[in-house]
């Protein structure tokens, strides 16, 4: 069950690293290098395995979706000063 979870979030995160990959063969918009990959990449498999993590050891729902809140507002928050800066 572990592993298929995994799978599972590797293969979301791979789909969605895919979006801008195709972009780029259309579009002059999206200019990705391989870091912005690289980095897009640790962000999205962090964010995946920690809310992984919450769904498993957290119990009480009020809490749990507390925590994944805060963790989707850590990941836009770091998205958005990578993306334009932010602060």
């Amino acid at each position: 069950m572990e592993s298929k979870r995994l799978v599972i979030i590797v293969l979301i995160v791979a789909f969605l690293l895919l979006i801008p990959l195709i972009a780029m063969q259309f579009t002059g918009e999206v200019n990705w290098t391989l870091s912005d990959f690289i980095v897009a990449g640790v962000l999205l498999l962090g964010t995946g395995l920690m809310l992984d993590l919450v769904m498993k050891k957290v119990k009480k729902t009020p809490v749990r979706i507390t925590f994944i809140m805060i963790i989707l507002v850590i990941l836009l928050v770091i998205w958005a000063e990578l993306a334009v800066g932010i602060f």
